[in-house]
């Protein structure tokens, strides 16, 4: 490549807490109501005074933990100032100097993403512009914005990576691992259509040396804002990749500048061109006190880091012998894989078919395998068409197990089993009963064929009368 991008990330996530970052209000992003969650200190009112939201500071901590970070014992916050109109007070309660964790790095592949800093804030609030009011409306038009504060205040959670991604794909598996170990944590549902993680991407091009590394100067940066989703953050890195190299070839600058992502098109805007920084004046808050932590405080948390996207992947493909595919659906459904793991938990115990043998432990990835395949191609298309999650089924995972063992032992078909768990997730009823009910039971030995031919032909002498006759019609009635 002529050029070599070299692209860094801000990736915003709403932490997932009962309140905002300073006050009592509710942070409750489903409210659809304008300012309903909102009080005098979340508005700035004079005289309000906040106080520090701790479920939400161990979020972030925990966060840092998972990636690997070194946490800041000794912290603060600071006042970061500009004026924007959903932003009550004209300043934002952030960190600057002293982020809550710093270094780590997040590995996607074969390549680790080093993170700089993960810091912790208070969101603004959301700005309408009604149709034909907003800011593009006609000069006499009357023109006005409608302000929505139930965000403002809503704890923050900033995390910043070196520049060490190249390409939309890399964008792409970084911010998805990413929101994943924020669900696994519980530290935010990150849900890009709620608002609850925003990307934004910053990308400049570099002339590439003979030896593929980038040199010591970098290209004009450009950053990226209002991105709505992960695919359109990868989407937008492509596109600017080839802009700014057009740009290049030409004999062009390109301009240091932010820029918005139109998503109808498919093209990147000019927003507005930076100059020069901001200066936000950053100073330390005096309304809240230094934050300190001991060693205890910082054990404790990493105590309570769960197992994590990637160590499940690891460990479902050592314990269960399962192909990738199903490997990575367990792991981006963390709900489906503990379904799976309950039902595979119940197949190793499993004494509840007296008439079956119980498999060897030499037939448990069969068992296994046999199990994913129905829970993925089954079970969960009948749980999207209702939008349910797994634990709403009226199929429990032991229930599955009791399937997945009739159909190892040839007591059901593979379409008999269709059959029998459309009807468990539509009553709830056992398999074994199902079956009885429906006449599904497969026939599992010679013996039981013979016996069944010998029924048939004695139940209908004339139709074997006419086959033996040479009329093939009786036949098909007969099997």
């Amino acid at each position: 490549m002529k050029y070599k991008p070299v692209i860094g990330l801000e990736i915003h996530a709403e932490l997932k807490t009962k309140t905002k970052m300073f006050c009592d209000s509710l942070n409750d992003p489903d409210e659809k109501h304008p300012n309903i969650n909102i009080c005098p200190i979340c508005l700035s009112h004079p005289g309000t005074l906040p106080t520090i939201n701790e479920d939400a500071v161990k979020k972030v901590i925990m966060a840092g933990l998972a990636l690997g970070c070194k946490i800041e014992k000794d912290t603060f916050f600071e006042r970061k100032n500009y004026f924007y109109p959903d932003l009550p007070k004209g300043y934002q309660i952030s960190q600057y100097q002293k982020p809550l964790c710093c270094g780590g790095d997040l590995k996607i592949g074969d390549k680790n993403i080093r993170i700089t800093r993960i810091h912790l804030e208070e969101d603004a609030g959301r700005l309408y512009h009604p149709p034909g009011k907003g800011p593009d409306a006609p000069v006499g038009a009357g023109c006005y914005s409608l302000v929505d504060f139930n965000r403002a205040g809503v704890p923050l959670m900033e995390l910043v990576t070196e520049p060490d991604l190249e390409s939309g794909e890399e964008v792409r598996k970084f911010a998805e691992e990413l929101q994943l170990i924020f669900r696994y944590l519980g530290v935010s549902d990150a849900d890009m259509e709620k608002g609850q993680m925003r990307v934004e991407v910053n990308i400049s091009l570099s002339p590439s040396t003979s030896s593929g590394q980038i040199p010591a100067v970098f290209g004009t940066k450009v950053e990226i804002k209002n991105i709505n989703s992960i695919k359109f953050a990868a989407d937008a890195v492509d596109y600017e990749r080839k802009r700014q190299t057009e740009l290049l070839e030409s004999g062009e600058k390109v301009k240091q500048e932010t820029r918005g992502w139109d998503e109808k098109k498919g093209e990147t805007y000019l927003m507005r061109s930076k100059e020069e920084a901001w200066d936000y004046r950053y100073f330390p808050e005096p309304d809240l006190p230094p934050l300190h932590f001991e060693d205890n405080d910082i054990d404790n948390l990493r105590s309570k880091v769960p197992e994590l996207p990637q160590q499940r992947r690891e460990r479902f493909a050592k314990q269960y012998a399962l192909p990738e595919r199903d490997i990575e659906l367990f792991t981006a459904s963390k709900s489906l894989g503990d379904y799976f793991e309950h039902t595979a938990s119940e197949l190793l115990s499993f004494d509840k078919l007296d008439h079956l043998k119980r498999p060897g432990e030499e037939h448990q990835n069969k068992l296994f395998k046999l199990a994913s395949n129905y829970l993925i191609t089954e079970l969960k298309r009948m749980l999207e068409e209702v939008y349910a999650e797994p634990a709403d089924t009226k199929v429990s995972p032991e229930m599955l197990a009791d399937l997945v063992v009739r159909i190892f032992h040839g007591e059901v078909s593979s379409s008999g089993a269709q059959t029998v768990l459309k009807e468990m997730f539509a009553t709830g009823d056992m398999p074994g009963k199902i079956i009885e009910e429906k006449d599904l039971a497969q026939l599992s030995n010679v013996g039981d064929l013979e016996k069944a031919v010998d029924k048939v032909v004695a139940d209908n002498p004339k139709a074997v009368e006419d086959l033996k006759k040479g009329s093939d019609a009786p036949l098909k009635f007969l099997i």
